[in-house]
């Protein structure tokens, strides 16, 4: 795989960006990680059909204008929790709030992406895993590329699958704004109390996502936005955790939940598949399960840039007793 050389983000980012997720005192989670042997994971489920995802089409469903139309598993059924609510806070200017994130260097175009997590959920924050597009943040001449999961800080059983793309501003100048098709989606657990895998798969012929290795929505080539096809430029892995401003989507952040410690994502293990084109087929490329207490410095950099209510902290990203940990912080002015 290449590697790519990092530019910082600017300032204020939309929302959909980024995402992490924890424990409020840092204590050491008590599960063990998946062993690492080296398997195969057939592309879609003409190849094969896992338990929990018998009858997901193979190929896509035409709308009436002969579109390709997105498949999304249902949510009926599954456990539903109340939303969070946000703790009343006077000072909330009092601090300054510190997010964090997990920057891979290697850069793909396709594969198979899974991590095995515990997830953040606060009010106002975002909790990740994203491949994207190292250049999009600068607009103008450049398309925007990404593959989002986000468990959000409204409810601790939702989270959202998403495709941002955007098409380089035109020669005559005229900026062009991104497109995105943003789905929530009921978990059917609480994504802070235990760990599940989490898994985005990228090919030439659609995008999907998986829970617990159940296949939730796939996007297709030849849907009426185009996004499948238009992602062709090389991606980067990433994971982050931070406090958006968008209180519709993840509620309203007032650092109420800092009071007593960080929170935190939990990282267990990163594994990354490699895409046969001929063959439509997954082969395991690399495993991480984050031993010893730094980082792949071939593997992983930190984001240290801001992200609307959060500046990204490299300390808050964490390597400790087989887990990476990602926190949200603050500390008084």
């Amino acid at each position: 795989m290449n590697k790519k050389i990092l530019l910082p983000l600017t300032l204020g980012l939309c929302a959909a960006f980024f995402s992490a997720c924890g424990d409020d005192n840092g204590a050491n989670p008590s599960e063990t990680p998946a062993s690492s042997a080296s398997v195969e994971v057939p592309v879609s489920s003409a190849d094969a059909t896992p338990v929990a995802t018998a009858g997901a089409p193979a190929t896509p469903t035409l709308d009436a204008d002969g579109y390709a139309t997105m498949w999304v598993r249902s949510d009926e059924g599954l456990t539903a929790l109340p939303n969070n609510d946000s703790v009343p806070v006077a000072d909330r200017s009092a601090f300054t709030y510190y997010g964090a994130e997990l920057t891979g260097l290697e850069q793909f175009h396709y594969g198979r992406f899974e991590a095995r997590m515990k997830m953040v959920s606060i009010p106002g924050s975002v909790s990740s895993m994203f491949l994207y597009y190292d250049d999009s943040w600068q607009k103008e001449d450049f398309p925007w590329n990404e593959i989002d999961i986000e468990v959000l800080g409204n409810n601790a059983g939702k989270w959202q699958s998403n495709l941002i793309t955007r098409h380089p501003d035109s020669e005559t100048g005229k900026k062009t704004n991104n497109t995105t098709s943003e789905a929530k989606h009921l978990l059917g657990f609480n994504a802070t109390e235990d760990f599940h895998l989490y898994a985005m798969i990228w090919t030439p012929e659609y995008i999907s996502w998986e829970i617990d290795s159940v296949e939730v929505r796939r996007d297709y080539v030849g849907e009426k936005k185009g996004q499948v096809e238009f992602m062709t430029e090389q991606q980067s892995l990433r994971f982050n955790l931070w406090a958006s401003k968008s209180i519709a989507w993840v509620g309203k952040f007032t650092g109420g939940e800092l009071a007593n410690g960080p929170v935190a994502q939990y990282i267990d293990y990163v594994r990354v598949y490699k895409y046969d084109e001929a063959t439509k087929t997954f082969a395991m490329d690399w495993q991480d399960d984050f031993d010893g207490n730094e980082l792949n410095s071939d593997r992983w950099a930190t984001g240290n840039w801001e992200m609307e209510h959060v500046t990204l902290d490299p300390n808050n990203v964490v390597v400790e007793n087989g887990y990476c940990r990602l926190e949200m912080t603050r500390i008084p002015n």
